[in-house]
């Protein structure tokens, strides 16, 4: 079955920065697009960015330049690189792996921002 491990979470300063890391097994990793959603406590899971499987990328307009996702094909990894991160940033960010309309999530990890 598929299996999406998420890790790197934590607490940092505004203006700090954490790397993301999605660890997936079971699936041919190379076959899906990968994404990282994220849910603020009293909200809705929202989208933060993507990449397919031919290397497309697509971001948040909330995280543009600030959001790096990228994917390891190799290591049957995604990660998402989060820079000049600010409080509106905190949220259980959580892997998503998609193929032929079926989507399997990871348990989530949490970012905390704050001074």
């Amino acid at each position: 079955q598929v299996q999406l491990v998420e890790s790197g979470g934590g607490l940092v300063q505004p203006g700090g920065s954490l790397r993301l890391s999605c660890a997936a097994s079971g699936i041919i990793f190379s076959m899906y697009d990968m994404r990282w959603y994220r849910q603020a406590p009293g909200k809705q899971r929202n989208l933060v960015a993507g990449i397919s499987t031919g290397s497309r990328i697509n971001y948040a307009d909330s995280v543009k330049g600030r959001f790096t996702i990228s994917r390891d094909n190799a290591k049957n990894t995604v990660y998402l690189e989060m820079n000049s991160l600010k409080p509106e940033d905190t949220a259980v960010y959580y892997c998503n792996a998609e193929r032929a309309g079926r989507a399997s999530w990871g348990q989530g990890t949490q970012v905390t921002v704050s001074s």
